[in-house]
């Protein structure tokens, strides 16, 4: 054999075997990429949704060793109403709740399950990952931080407790308009996008690397803070940093020391993380669907839960009330508080959301909770970037909500 070809065979032997070197060390970072590439995809989507430690970096909720869980919710199963009226039209709950791909659907009316379903092979046990409805237990966090003294004001800048944020586009905002999605941070959050900043901080957090690193890295704004409310998911985890930093604890200990030990449940919840160890604050929390709606009954009855006072009442009203600007977007009819949302012609109602079509719904003057998860890919599909969809959701729950107020 010529002496060049034995040289070539040699110099490929040696590159395969870099290549499976290179492989096996990056396995792990190639897989997690491949996850949130095709975290969405159709035949995943729904198991990918109960199963996201599988995928992902993640810690438990930590609760003392002496933790007990509560008392469950008592059942008293009745019927859903059948209809629901929306843009002049009257719809059919139970087809268009399959329609919306929902995964689960649960309502308490005063303090009782009513209703409990589960749909499209999920189970009752199932963590279901909480996307932005995190937002709102962050927010639950933040008022006890407040309460305790941690944070001295919320017209504080977010600087004061998180020295690395000074020259980002986060120096000299106050923490009031961090919690109302006001910073005027310039942040595309655009899923359908993949160089999108929603999905760079996806893949930062599927390889690793740091959410904190992150946050601090963003230097452009697009306007004034507190002149517009602009939907900005990377504002939620500046309030965790602050959190962190005001409390010294990580959001999986304050969560579960603070309010989770108290709430108590079956199943211990977890947070997605970063390569750090740092929680997915924005997005990243995994609960049962009847552990979602313990925490919609704790703010239900003004964060106090079986006569203990967990989250400050003061702190309940004022951050499920309108404080936010208007929004800059053209169309969006909805309202905005302390990292909770308000519906049109709220008469005391109040939600949390995330993508896919997870919901807490909480109507204090029907003393009802709602939880709906999904996995519905089309969430945005209505022409409006999805405000039709979310507006039509609030008329199925008020319209379930009504139905068992009557009863």
């Amino acid at each position: 054999m010529k002496t060049w070809i034995k040289w070539t065979l040699r110099l490929f032997g040696i590159l395969v075997v870099v290549g499976a070197i290179l492989l096996a060390f990056n396995w792990e970072r190639l897989l997690r990429l491949y996850n949130v590439n095709t975290l969405f995809a159709q035949e995943k989507i729904i198991r990918n949704f109960s199963n996201m430690k599988d995928m992902f970096f993640w810690k438990p909720v930590i609760v003392e060793k002496s933790f007990k869980p509560s008392a469950q919710f008592a059942s008293k199963h009745s019927p859903l109403p059948q209809s629901y009226e929306f843009n002049g039209k009257t719809g059919n709950i139970t087809s268009r709740l399959e329609q919306l791909a929902t995964t689960s659907l649960l309502v308490v009316h005063k303090g009782i399950i009513v209703h409990e379903q589960y749909g499209l092979g999920t189970k009752s046990q199932d963590l279901r990952i909480s996307w932005s409805m995190a937002k709102s237990f962050l927010s639950a966090m933040f008022g006890i931080a407040v309460s305790e003294g941690k944070i001295s004001s919320i017209d504080d800048p977010v600087t004061q407790y998180v020295p690395a944020l000074k020259q980002s586009a986060y120096d000299g905002i106050k923490i009031r308009d961090v919690l109302n999605m006001a910073s005027g941070v310039k942040f595309d959050e655009d899923y359908l996008d993949y160089d999108s900043d929603i999905n760079r901080m996806g893949r930062v957090l599927a390889l690793g690397g740091s959410m904190d690193e992150f946050a601090a890295s963003l230097n452009e704004r697009e306007r004034e803070a507190g002149s517009a409310r602009q939907y900005v998911s990377i504002d939620t985890h500046v309030l965790a940093m602050v959190l962190r930093a005001a409390t010294g604890q990580s959001l999986m200990k304050y969560l579960g020391e603070k309010i989770w030990a108290k709430v108590g449940s079956a199943h211990v919840p977890y947070y997605l993380t970063d390569g750090y160890g740092v929680a997915f604050a924005l997005g990243g929390l995994n609960l049962t669907t009847r552990d979602y709606a313990r925490f919609g009954q704790l703010f239900l009855n003004k964060g106090k839960w079986q006569e203990q006072q967990i989250v400050p009442a003061d702190w309940v009203s004022q951050s499920t009330a309108v404080s936010a600007p208007k929004s800059s977007a053209q169309g969006d009819a909805m309202q905005y508080g302390y990292q909770w949302w308000i519906p049109p012609n709220s008469e005391g109602e109040f939600f949390a959301v995330g993508i896919y079509g997870q919901y807490i719904y909480i109507d204090p003057n029907a003393d009802v909770v709602i939880v709906k998860t999904a996995a519905n890919r089309k969430f945005r599909d209505d022409g409006q970037s999805g405000k039709l969809i979310k507006l039509e959701n609030i008329a199925i729950f008020r319209a379930i909500a009504r139905h068992y107020r009557q009863l």
